[in-house]
């Protein structure tokens, strides 16, 4: 499968930002990620072979460091938009 570039909205809550942000920071610019008052607002880039794939590689490298991590994400590649709640799919939509 081809590698296609994603485009990442999400709202990431978590009880310890502090333990999240340096594997966030790993994953995605440095200058996506926001601090909220529930956890992280991130807007940026990745690379993968499906937005299935890239929401469960970006989940379970947070909840490696802290279990109680949640994600909700949408995911934008050509003219589709992928949304997700943790790692369950909420649908697609035209971009």
């Amino acid at each position: 499968m081809t590698r296609k570039t994603f485009t990442l909205t999400a709202h990431i809550s978590t009880d310890n930002p502090k333990a999240i942000r340096p594997v966030l920071e790993g994953l995605v610019s440095k200058d996506s990620i926001t601090l909220t008052s529930e956890g992280f607002s991130v807007q940026g880039t990745m690379k993968g072979e499906s937005a299935r794939e890239l929401n469960k590689t970006l989940l379970s490298a947070l909840r490696h460091v802290e279990r109680k991590t949640r994600l909700r994400a949408e995911w934008k590649s050509g003219n589709a938009v992928e949304r997700f709640f943790d790692y369950v799919p909420k649908g697609i939509q035209k971009a």
